[in-house]
């Protein structure tokens, strides 16, 4: 019997359809609950209000975001096309969210986390280094892997990951990740262009280094690529 070959769309979509079945955000209580911005500054809510769920229609289920390439001409090489909730209101209490991923050679997605989110990443193009450092109480142990077409790898919640591409050719990747709104930090961003910036005697205690390399750091402009 001859073996039976999937499309990498098609392993994408099975991988993918098990996310739901773990969301990490409220689970629904009715078919879907449309995401409307609340005019109401006083109010909040975990989450978004829902529009009446008979005035809903397809776009409200649709985005084209992540039909077209992002463009990696910046200083890391690499650019996130995210597609969550505010992109598809739909999303909204489903617990699920996709991103896009592009890569120029040797280009990076910077050590990061998302703190609501587990992600499941599949390489459609090229080849990634990537990996995540466990908690403190693990001893901080790094899990890295070279991934290539049709691989897949999974970042846990809220561990620091990134992606490298170490091709010789641009590199596309889908992220799937269980939460309709996962939320990034970027640790290089965060820590060294806060806003106001840290205390440098905290920062150099933090990293053992001289407050003038932590000056130099602050000084830095660090690009968002999410």
């Amino acid at each position: 019997m001859k073996g039976v070959h999937f499309p990498v769309t098609a392993i994408a979509l099975l991988a993918f359809a098990t996310l739901l079945a773990s969301a990490s955000d409220p689970s629904p209580l009715q078919d879907f609950c449309i995401a409307i911005n609340n005019t109401d500054p006083t109010v909040f809510v975990n989450g978004k209000f829902c529009k009446n769920p008979k005035l809903a229609s397809a776009n409200d289920f649709f985005s084209d975001k992540l039909r077209n390439p992002g463009n990696t001409s910046n200083p890391i090489g690499s650019i996130v096309t995210a597609a969550n909730v505010d992109d598809i209101p739909g999303l909204n209490t489903l617990g699920i969210s996709f991103a896009r991923l592009d890569f120029a050679p040797n280009g990076l997605n910077p050590p990061h986390t998302h703190p609501r989110a587990t992600e499941i990443l599949i390489v459609l193009e090229g080849s990634l280094y990537v990996g995540f450092v466990t908690s403190n109480a693990d001893g901080n142990r790094l899990f890295t892997k070279v991934l290539y077409k049709g691989d897949v790898f999974v970042f846990p919640v809220g561990l620091i990951h990134f992606q490298l591409n170490v091709g010789t050719t641009n590199a596309l990747a889908i992220a799937g990740l269980s939460s309709q709104n996962p939320g990034v930090i970027t640790i290089a961003n965060a820590v060294f262009g806060s806003n106001p910036h840290i205390n440098p005697d905290v920062l150099a205690k933090a990293f053992q280094v001289d407050e003038k390399e932590v000056d130099y750091l602050q000084k830095q402009f660090w690009y968002n690529n999410h």
